[in-house]
């Protein structure tokens, strides 16, 4: 079993089954449900598994515990994911203690409604729990993602134990860069919540971190300053990467050639970094994540029945829903008779904030004409000023 400090053990299980987490995020390296155990003259167990694991995960407690029983399971987070087998534990271990808060326990309640628990513990922020030489404290973390998430702070080894926070797609079984998969989780599932995420950055600052134990993705141990950055960017709307981003749909070719002209002008005017792709056959989550890791992003799509075309409607309703803020637009529209979709992608973004459009538009009527191509050499140089 993966030891993470001297008393402090991974119980947590890999998950290659999965074809969609949260029935919409495309998981082609499976997922981890992750599991901690500290062992002291008091064990604790921090969150539970997927369903589909409990057995393996009792398991894995039985493995380093022998017939020793838990003294508490620590809920840091009800999402199914990592409570399903809640009921399992207390039927193996009844007398255990389960640590929660007010909103974990109403949470608790309506997932198991006939579940009996004889022995809780509510915990509030800043409230402490010894096990013996290690002392644990609780940090509420409201809205990171779920109203009742709570992270759990080792005093003695300086871990985070962080819920969801930190966390990323991709089972620990394989090898692949974190930030790419971290990115995608974070803007998927955790982006809207940004101002939540900077409260628990404030409190995080307060502590001395060694060990970051988050509920998916490996553990943290090295560069610690390296994820905390990224975080503060990503939960701060600011720009991750210098360069600009092209996402374009098209019906018979045209849109995609406007496209393609302009990642191929910036390219040549010296632009850092163009990134391009066709929401209608990319991973819309990956184009979000896109979306919010430049500074600057380009629309590209025809008029359709009167508005833009569906996968682009699809994916500006992904980035405003996530609080898409402090960018700059360039749009490019086509249209045949009527455009409309410049109109309509203005019209989206009303309500966010500090967002730019270029003065620059290219409005195309069916086919690339020379004074598209004009438009869009303007449109180049207006975004790389």
């Amino acid at each position: 079993m993966n030891k993470i400090k001297e008393n402090i053990y991974y119980i947590g299980v890999n998950d290659h089954e999965l074809d969609l987490f949260e029935g919409q995020y495309i998981v082609p390296n499976g997922m981890a449900y992750n599991s901690y155990l500290i062992v002291d003259e008091k064990i604790a167990v921090m969150d539970s598994v997927e369903i589909k694991f409990g057995e393996k995960w009792l398991d894995n407690i039985t493995e380093i515990l022998g017939d020793k029983s838990p003294d508490y399971l620590i809920i840091q987070h009800m999402e199914p994911d990592h409570s399903a087998c809640i009921d399992k534990f207390i039927n193996k271990y009844p007398i255990t203690t389960i640590v929660g808060n007010t909103k974990t326990f109403d949470m608790l309640h309506a997932f198991f409604p006939q579940l009996d628990l004889p022995n809780t513990l509510i915990v509030k922020e800043g409230e402490k729990l010894s096990l013996g030489t290690h002392e644990l404290t609780f940090i509420t973390a409201p809205m990171v993602h779920w109203p009742e998430v709570m992270l759990t702070y080792d005093n003695t080894d300086k871990v985070l134990f962080s819920a969801d926070a930190f966390g990323k797609f991709g089972a620990l079984d394989v090898d692949e860069e974190w930030a790419c998969e971290a990115r995608r989780y974070y803007f998927g599932i955790v982006g809207k919540y940004g101002m939540q995420v900077q409260a628990l950055l404030k409190k995080a600052s307060a502590l001395d971190i060694q060990t970051i134990c988050p509920l998916h993705g490996p553990v943290l141990t090295e560069n610690l300053g390296y994820y905390l950055n990224l975080y503060n960017i990503w939960s701060g709307y600011g720009v991750e990467s210098e360069g600009i981003f092209i996402a374009y749909t098209s019906v018979y070719g045209n849109t995609k050639k406007a496209a393609e002209l302009l990642r191929d002008k910036l390219i040549e005017k010296g632009c850092p970094k163009v990134a391009i792709t066709d929401l209608a056959r990319e991973d819309i989550a990956e184009c979000i994540e896109d979306g919010f890791r430049y500074g600057k992003i380009v629309l590209a799509t025809t008029t359709y029945n009167g508005e833009m075309f569906p996968f682009m409607n699809q994916y500006i309703d992904g980035l405003i829903e996530r609080n898409y803020q402090n960018r700059t637009i360039g749009i490019i529209e086509n249209g045949s008779w009527a455009a409309m979709a410049a109109k309509r992608i203005k019209a989206k973004f009303a309500n966010s904030k500090n967002i730019t459009f270029t003065d620059t538009l290219v409005s195309i009527k069916s086919a690339l004409k020379p004074e598209n191509i004009a438009q869009i050499n303007d449109l180049a140089d207006e975004l790389l000023k």
